[in-house]
């Protein structure tokens, strides 16, 4: 009996005091995002943290299952590229998650998911818009953290990347922007990183990750915090 008790005052010494159980949907995208090999890399990136445990569902039509409520978070990593998305059960069953006080975490071209739901950018804070320029040319640019004293950003430094510097992102909710980038087009400034509540739901929002070399150290230390945040999980710097 105290062999067993030792035992177990020892793993809850050293284990984490909560694990948060994220679900990394993707599945589905425009065929130059790279699913199949930019979502392990994302996963690993995010289970860098022990409280984080990070499964990767490739099928969408799991948004409208009940089983979604077991996980903490959802990472949105997918775009229904000409095909219908999972539908209103689906929608709305993300909508209650979200709202609920659920995490949500939204890369790259996840804002152009659900295209004619209107609740969606609401939920996304911003989503794509066709009829707007869709992206710079692929490239390097900076990275501009804006916000450095948001749990998320702090301690970050402004990063060099190469990806798609997005720049049709439409919405008016209430969002808080965290980074964004000069586009080398019109010299405007645009959001790569923002953050905003929906109900009690935390959603982070990046659009950067357009494949595996967009996925350095410092986006996959961005979303990691973003993830963290989403949780209502401490962020150490």
């Amino acid at each position: 009996m105290l062999r067993t008790l030792l035992a177990l005052l020892f793993v809850s010494a050293f284990s984490p005091a909560f694990a948060a159980r994220i679900l990394l949907l993707t599945g589905n995208d425009y065929p130059g995002h790279k699913w199949k090999e930019t979502s392990p890399v994302l996963a690993e990136g995010i289970r860098k943290d022990p409280r984080l445990t990070v499964e990767i569902q490739p099928d969408p039509n799991f948004l409208a299952s009940p089983k979604l409520h077991d996980y903490d978070a959802v990472i949105l990593h997918w775009m229904n590229w000409e095909t219908p998305d999972p539908g209103p059960e689906a929608r709305e069953n993300l909508r209650k998650f979200v709202a609920s006080g659920k995490g949500l975490v939204l890369v790259h071209f996840a804002c152009g998911a659900f295209q004619g739901w209107d609740e969606f950018p609401r939920i996304a804070g911003r989503a794509y818009d066709p009829k707007l320029r869709g992206h710079d040319p692929r490239g390097p640019f900076q990275v501009e953290i804006i916000k450095p004293d948001h749990p998320i950003t702090l301690g970050l430094k402004s990063f060099d990347t190469d990806d798609e510097l997005y720049t049709c992102l439409a919405g008016d909710a209430p969002i808080t922007i965290l980074a964004t980038a000069k586009s080398k087009v019109d010299q405007k400034d645009y959001p790569m990183a923002f953050v905003l509540n929906y109900g009690k739901g935390r959603v982070f929002h990046s659009v950067l990750g357009h494949d595996v070399k967009a996925f350095s150290p410092a986006v996959l230390e961005l979303y990691l915090r973003g993830t963290l945040w989403s949780c209502g999980l401490d962020i150490k710097p």
